[in-house]
C-alpha cells in the first residue's frame, strides 16, 4: 500500500518472476505483469499504474514501441524499455517514443531500482517544466479537508518524481511516516495512486 505502482509488459516468464521479487525487495508495488499488448493496455485502461517497465520485443502483433507511444498520447506516464541486443532500427524506433529510461537485459535488482528512480526523476522534471509551481492555497481550494504543510511537502515530493525511500532521506523521516502522510493524501484527493494524484492536482492548474 502507497508504494509506486509498476506495471511489468515482459513475456517471459521467467523474467518476469524475477523482476516481481525484485520490485518486492526495493520496495515497489506490481500492480499487473502481463506478456502482451492486449493485456498491457486493459492494465492501463482500468489499473493505472505509475511507471511501466516493458519490453521492446514482444510476441505479439504490437511489440512494446507501439505500447509506448499508446501510453504518450493517452495516459501520459514514465515508462522504461526492458531491451537485450537489439537492431539499429529498433532502437530508432524506441528513441522517437522518448522514453524514461532504459534498462538492459540481463540486469541487478540495483540496476533496476536506480532506473527506476531515475525514471520517475527525469519524465517528472521535463513534464513540470512547462507547468506552474505547486501552490498549497491553491490546491487546497479544491478540497474539503485542507492539505497540512507536511502533506504538501509529500505531494511535492511526489511531483518531483521522488521515492518513498528518498523522501524518508530529504524529509528525515522513516518511510512508514512517509507512507502514512501518503495514505493521508490519497484519502483527501481521493485518489489512489501517485499517477491518479498527479492528473487531479495538474487538471487544478490548467
Amino acid at each position: 500500500m502507497n508504494k509506486i505502482k509498476v506495471l511489468v509488459v515482459e513475456d517471459n516468464e521467467i523474467m518476469l518472476l524475477y523482476i516481481q521479487t525484485c520490485l518486492n525487495n526495493i520496495d515497489f508495488e506490481l500492480s499487473a505483469a502481463v506478456t502482451n499488448s492486449a493485456d498491457a493496455l486493459f492494465q492501463l485502461e482500468n489499473n493505472l499504474p505509475d511507471i511501466v517497465l516493458l519490453d521492446i520485443n514482444l510476441k505479439d502483433d504490437n511489440d512494446g514501441i507501439d505500447v509506448a507511444q499508446i501510453i504518450n498520447d493517452k495516459f501520459k506516464i514514465p515508462f522504461i524499455f526492458l531491451t537485450s541486443l537489439a537492431d539499429k532500427e529498433t532502437l530508432d524506433r524506441a528513441k522517437k517514443t522518448n522514453p524514461s529510461g532504459y534498462i538492459v537485459k540481463p540486469f541487478k535488482e540495483q540496476d533496476l531500482l536506480v532506473g527506476l528512480e531515475m525514471a520517475l526523476y527525469n519524465f517528472a522534471q521535463r513534464n513540470n517544466f512547462s507547468q506552474p509551481k505547486l501552490s498549497l492555497n491553491s490546491i487546497n481550494k479544491h478540497l474539503i479537508k485542507p492539505l497540512s504543510e507536511r502533506e504538501f511537502e509529500i505531494l511535492q515530493c511526489i511531483y518531483d518524481g521522488k521515492t518513498n525511500q528518498q523522501m524518508a532521506s530529504s524529509l528525515y523521516l522513516s518511510v512508514n511516516t512517509i507512507k502514512t502522510h501518503i495514505n493521508n493524501l490519497y484519502l483527501k484527493l481521493d485518489a489512489s495512486s501517485r499517477s491518479s494524484v498527479l492528473a487531479r492536482v495538474r487538471s487544478w492548474q490548467q
